[in-house]
């Protein structure tokens, strides 16, 4: 077992008890392996996609085609269900303060950043409208930051609709406070609080507080990923 491992079960977790609601994964494998490992397990009623536009009727592994192909979603409908709260996605974001608001958009001064990232990008629509997890592959002080350059996804304090859990490569973080604010819910095997507290750069709320251990992955669990991902591509995102 890997600590990718732990990380990819950490972010299918954010599915749980989704339902019959489209999960996407952005950003890299684990993320999509997530949602796949989630509708293999514990949320077969979950849908998923083959990232275009494809839903998809079988979950293949990463860069298979589907053999079972259930619709096709253009992108009217797509924006039909991130209107209607249909959809549950796991962004990234390089910027990330107390309250969940992201950015990935640009890095200094708006009028003239040090750095021109991605732009806004769909995350004001679906921070507003929809479920929305993240997954931080390196937690440190430069993406945990007490403001944010520009704010791209919504957090708690600004009207996001729900913000599920962060998963990062050291914890599992998520809003149940009192005023929304960010708590340390569990840290990964091998890692202490004092980690995930020296690589934020904001003060976490309700410390010292009931933080438990990341729960490993199952045996078939992990044979459902050595499945999906054979390759472990997912170990390529999170430093050993």
């Amino acid at each position: 077992m890997s600590r990718a491992d732990v990380c990819v079960v950490a972010c299918a977790e954010a599915f749980r008890g989704d339902g019959e609601i489209l999960a996407a994964g952005i950003g890299g494998a684990i993320t999509v392996l997530a949602a796949r490992l989630a509708r293999l397990t514990f949320e077969p009623e979950l849908l998923t996609h083959d990232g275009v536009c494809l839903l998809t009727g079988d979950v293949p592994a990463l860069g298979q085609a589907p053999e079972v192909v259930e619709g096709w979603l253009p992108f009217r409908d797509h924006l039909w269900l991130v209107l209607n709260g249909r959809r549950h996605v796991m962004l990234g974001a390089s910027q990330i303060d107390r309250y969940g608001n992201t950015n990935i958009s640009c890095i200094g001064d708006w009028a003239r950043p040090r750095a021109q990232l991605l732009g806004v990008r769909g995350a004001p629509g679906n921070t507003r409208c929809d479920p929305t997890s993240y997954w931080i592959p390196r937690h440190s002080t430069r993406t945990f930051v007490p403001q944010v350059d520009m704010v791209s996804g919504l957090g708690t304090n600004r009207g996001a609709f729900e913000l599920r859990r962060v998963v990062t490569d050291l914890a599992v973080l998520d809003f149940g406070t009192a005023d929304g604010s960010m708590r340390l819910v569990s840290v990964h095997p091998g890692v202490s609080v004092d980690d995930v507290v020296a690589a934020t750069g904001f003060e976490l709320t309700g410390l010292p507080g009931n933080v438990t251990r990341t729960r490993e992955p199952t045996g078939e669990e992990l044979r459902v990923l050595d499945r999906l991902d054979p390759d472990r591509l997912r170990d390529r995102e999170v430093a050993a």
